[in-house]
């Protein structure tokens, strides 16, 4: 049997994390975690623990726990190094379970060192000289620290304990290669393209992102109308900028999971699959037929090592603010990098402090640029005016935007002009306007109101819905068959419902679109799938209420109207200067951009690590996912009857759920239409509860949009 000795292990560790925390200038904090994190396990009670549960010892086989031993390294690391105890010793005393709150971690290492455990003078080192920090840098600090810590650990012991699946991480392509195949992909499209001014503006983009990625490390945007090309632009510019600024990765993060996955398929077509990790709750493993690849995807969404990452704003702010291990083991991949944050204006603004404190850290400790891109940007810089002096805060310094306001970018690619329907009106009503137009597109607000309006529409032609009521895989089979229908010259009818999930990202080119009312940055996410690819002149957005019907639901949404009703009629709605007057309005009616309180919890040496990370979710999603049964999916479920739960399986069935209110799962499992095979999973078998056209139906109840993360 081989055996690692505790010291080999602690060694090996060492290496590992002193080779992250290197990557921004304090390898030797990582070193002295790996060197103390496991000096608790010298104990003898740890040992013959560990002696007879692998068998090394039956003699020990009857001892069933060993004692508890991260809290030594902790202490040793206090006495030992007071000067920078702060920063590294909640590391080493949450190695396993997370990152304390200050007092439970304070109880924990008031303990004595256990006689049985070496105290040697290890190694001291002349640590460097750390930048002045801010309030709100020490806990990214700890975090990222630990990060290193905890990622080191687990790959050193699956180094030892699994060496073939340890030989599947790593051995990707370097950034210089992956900008070469990039342009070779662009030079493509070009020579493919026809010579027409919106591919002129594109390239234009493209230019501009080349000329400007040369820059040093920092803060810029790219602000580019619908249509222009800024996803390839963006990565165009992140993968110059790395190169210049020998960065090692990019992280994308978008908000919908409609973009992610269109996101992901473009950038995999271009990259490979081996270069591209998707991280976000609907990836599907069934589309990697390669096994190894598969399983190495799988760990690299563990700690993110890959040279292109697109996931979800939630998977990474909430990674950033989590105290799990699991989480953690991620952030130190973050350092060095460039962050894309793609269509940032739907950053919440009840976290926005906090998120623009990070982004701030993110680049003056950790080497890490970020660009901002959107047709709608939000005001980022300089102070932050809320309804009160106390909601108002000093967000970043700058931000260089990478295409001049004399390229009037918003002028050239006008496609749509907005009217705004001065009556509110009823259901029927807005089903009469609808009829009235052959291929028309309306989103809504809720996935109520998308259901009663399709129910009105005529059922000629393509009529359909969309909303989160349909699971992913019945959303995406509807977008495809959307777009394939649009293709055809014909004069059948195309009409569709939907929610805001089609409004940002998705692909599609209707000559008429209505959208309910609204804000100004989701009036024209929805104009940007009216005449998309200016196949005509100037076609229209209507802008409507159902005030007969309903008022706006309180909350978030009847802010954003308000903030655009606020603004006046003589705007260009398409301008920057619309939307920087747009957001300050939408910030004058914000109360709290900090509503969970995470300058109380972290702003401070006594940091309150567990409590900010059962804090700070970027959704307050209360709802709960549940399978359903369409398409033919119930073989995917008798799988899970049969074999239980897995990592893939799990993957799989969740491109057939749909995510309901608690009372409505408390409804249902009344009424014994809810299947539970394992603990907190549920399933609904029976099909009349799920309509091939609206997806699942709950006697009419039905939930707001959220996101889907």
């Amino acid at each position: 049997m081989a055996v690692q000795s505790n010291d080999d292990h602690q060694q090996g560790v060492a290496k590992l994390a002193e080779a992250f925390a290197a990557e921004f200038g304090m390898g030797d904090f990582g070193r002295i975690m790996g060197l103390l994190h496991d000096k608790g396990k010298e104990q003898v009670e740890w040992q013959r623990y560990i002696q007879g549960v692998t068998g090394y010892n039956k003699e020990y086989a009857h001892v069933m726990s060993g004692p508890h031993h991260a809290y030594v390294g902790a202490i040793i690391a206090q006495r030992q190094y007071p000067q920078i105890a702060p920063l590294i010793a909640q590391s080493i005393a949450g190695h396993h379970r997370g990152l304390y709150d200050y007092c439970d971690y304070i109880e924990e290492t008031k303990q004595e060192i256990p006689k049985d455990v070496t105290v040697d003078n290890a190694l001291h080192y002349q640590f460097p000289y750390l930048p002045k920090l801010e309030r709100f840098d020490l806990h990214h600090l700890v975090r990222i620290l630990f990060s290193c810590l905890v990622d080191a650990d687990s790959l050193d012991t699956e180094a030892f304990m699994e060496p073939e699946q340890a030989k599947l991480r790593g051995c990707h392509t370097s950034m210089p290669e992956l900008l070469k195949m990039l342009e070779t992909h662009l030079q493509e499209l070009r020579a493919n393209a026809p010579n027409t001014e919106v591919n002129n503006i594109r390239n234009y983009v493209q230019k501009q992102c080349t000329k400007e990625s040369q820059r040093e490390g920092g803060f810029y945007s790219l602000t580019v109308p619908t249509g222009g090309g800024k996803t390839l632009a963006s990565v165009l510019w992140a993968l110059h900028h790395a190169v210049k600024n020998h960065q090692q990765r990019i992280i994308i993060a978008i908000p919908y999971t409609s973009i992610i996955v269109q996101t992901a398929s473009t950038l995999k077509r271009i990259f490979g699959e081996d270069n591209v990790l998707e991280h976000h709750s609907n990836v599907n493993p069934d589309n990697i037929n390669d096994g190894k690849l598969r399983e190495r995807l799988q760990l690299a969404t563990e700690n993110w090592d890959y040279p292109i990452i697109v996931t979800t704003n939630v998977q990474l702010f909430e990674s950033l603010f989590s105290n799990k291990r699991s989480d953690s083991r991620k952030l130190h991949n973050i350092a060095n990098s460039v962050i894309i944050l793609d269509e940032v204006q739907t950053l919440p603004l009840g976290f926005y402090k906090p998120i623009v404190h990070t982004l701030d850290t993110l680049h003056r400790l950790f080497g890490i640029s970020i660009l901002f891109t959107t047709a709608s940007q939000p005001i980022l810089t300089g102070r932050i005016e809320g309804a009160n002096p106390s909601a108002s805060f000093d967000a970043l310094a700058s931000v260089r935007e990478i295409i001049p306001a004399k390229a009037q970018l918003h002028d050239k690619l006008r496609r749509v002009k907005l009217t705004f329907m001065e009556e509110s009106l009823t259901y029927d009503e807005i089903a009469i306007e609808l009829a009235k137009h052959k291929r028309v597109l309306c989103i809504v607000n809720t996935r109520r109101d998308a259901k009663e309006l399709y129910d009105r529409l005529p059922k000629e032609g393509i009529c359909l819905h969309l909303s989160r009521m349909m699971c992913p895989a019945h959303v995406a089979a509807t977008i495809q068959h959307i777009k394939e229908a649009l293709k055809v010259e014909s004069d059948e009818p195309i009409r569709v419902i939907a929610t805001q999930l089609i409004e940002a990202g998705v692909d599609i080119d209707f000559p008429v679109v209505y959208r309910q009312e609204a804000g100004l940055d989701s009036i024209l996410q929805a104009a940007g799938r009216c005449n998309r690819e200016g196949k005509q002149e100037i076609c229209t957005t209507y802008v409507f209420g159902l005030g007969k019907e309903h008022p706006l639901p309180p909350g978030f949404i009847t802010q954003t109207n308000n903030a655009r009703l606020n603004m006046g009629q003589q705007h260009d709605w398409f301008s920057p200067e619309a939307m920087t007057c747009y957001f300050r309005q939408l910030h004058s009616r914000i109360d709290n951009f900090d509503t969970k309180q995470m300058q109380e919890l972290l702003y401070k040496p006594e940091c309150e690590f567990e409590e900010a990370a059962r804090q700070f979710r970027l959704i307050d999603d209360q709802t709960i996912s549940v399978i359903i049964n369409w398409n033919g999916n119930i073989e995917l479920y008798q799988q899970l009857l049969s074999k239980g739960p897995s990592y893939f399986l799990m993957k799989k069935l969740a491109q057939y759920s749909v995510n309901i209110r608690e009372r409505d799962l408390r409804n249902l499992q009344s009424i014994r239409a809810i299947e539970e095979p394992f603990e907190n999973i549920y399933a609904i078998t029976n099909p009349s509860f799920y309509k091939s056209d609206t997806g699942l139906s709950i006697d009419n109840q039905w939930l707001e949009e959220t996101y889907i993360i």
